[in-house]
């Protein structure tokens, strides 16, 4: 915790970009998602991207090792889909321990490759902790709209389960991302919550939810104000937005959390917004020239990039970042907010 809190007093971390993105790069097929291991898999897997890191750590390893040398402080690990929840899709729910423990393994030997190298610099992993494909707010069926497909207890068990793995595997904070439904997520901090008292833990937890579209508002329905509102009685490093809209978009959001509180701010925009085939087309220019206004604002503390970034994209913005100073912010036992 200190280490990265001292990090974040000096400069504005950079966030890596898409991993999604980059492995499609590869383009594996069925056959290199299955591996040896799983080549007589009774199911499809090609899609499944976690389980990359356990048929091709090396690729996931070079995705790591490409955003550290284009300038990011701090990994995501591919770890998006690992729940037993998500898993379920491929009925891979047993492996949900070991995907998220190797890829927190694999993200970290990479890191302290870096840091070793430039000891000034050191370098961070965030485990990754994504939606789920279950929402526990709203029913997915119009006609019965009491139901949910998925309980809150269910949902802290399962991020309970992944959390426990990314910590053993070595990760330096967690990161409960892409929130579309709040509820999700509190169940999410919840588990980290009861995690971090029973094994007596100090590791900083980042939250990053989801605009949905023009509306201004997550997916559940709420605002930037009251996304903020509902996660602010856990403690936090940061508090944020990223996915579902490019840079520009996402700005006025930014701006409406970060004049709300004192927690550190962060964001990873998408490269502009999908093209009519669903691929991104904005350069590495044209994202990092609208980036400039949340740094002109001071507007963050974290900034990297999502869906159809690339090391291209994180290196145009590092380097306009470092021009910068952070935004001020203070970390508390409990998080802060002004509204």
């Amino acid at each position: 915790m200190k280490e990265i809190l001292k990090a974040m007093q000096e400069r504005i971390l950079i966030l890596d970009g898409a991993m999604g993105t980059m492995l499609q790069r590869y383009n594996f097929s069925e056959a290199d998602f299955r591996g040896e291991r799983f080549k007589g898999y009774h199911l499809s897997v090609k899609g499944n991207n976690d389980l990359l890191s356990i048929t091709q750590p090396e690729a996931i390893a070079e995705v790591h090792r490409n955003y550290f040398e284009a300038g990011a402080d701090i990994v995501e690990t591919n770890t998006f889909s690992g729940t037993t929840i998500a898993m379920a899709d491929y009925e891979m729910q047993d492996l949900v321990y070991e995907l998220n423990f190797e890829s927190a393994k694999i993200a970290k030997q990479v890191a302290q490759t870096f840091t070793a190298r430039e000891p000034h610099k050191p370098r961070f992993v965030a485990g990754a902790i994504g939606p789920t494909n279950k929402t526990a707010s709203m029913s997915p069926d119009v006609n019965d709209p009491g139901y949910r497909a998925i309980s809150f207890e269910a949902l802290a068990k399962a991020y309970k389960q992944q959390a426990t793995a990314l910590i053993e595997g070595g990760v330096d904070l967690l990161l409960v991302e892409t929130v579309f439904d709040t509820l999700n997520a509190k169940a999410a901090l919840f588990a980290i919550d009861e995690l971090k008292e029973e094994r007596q833990l100090d590791i900083p937890v980042m939250v990053s939810g989801t605009i949905t579209d023009a509306s201004g508002r997550t997916l559940s329905g709420q605002t930037a104000e009251a996304f903020l509102i509902s996660i602010s009685h856990i403690p936090l490093l940061s508090v944020g937005f990223n996915c579902a809209l490019g840079a520009k978009q996402l700005a006025p959001h930014l701006e409406a959390i970060s004049r709300n509180t004192t927690l550190a701010v962060s964001a990873y925009p998408n490269a502009g917004l999908p093209n009519a085939f669903g691929a991104y087309d904005e350069s590495a220019e044209q994202m990092a020239s609208q980036i400039r206004e949340y740094l002109d604002k001071k507007l963050i503390n974290i900034i990297g990039g999502c869906c159809g970034t690339t090391p291209e994209h994180i290196k145009a913005i590092a380097q306009l970042a470092s021009q910068y100073q952070p935004r001020p912010f203070s970390i508390s036992n409990q998080s802060t907010v002004n509204i």
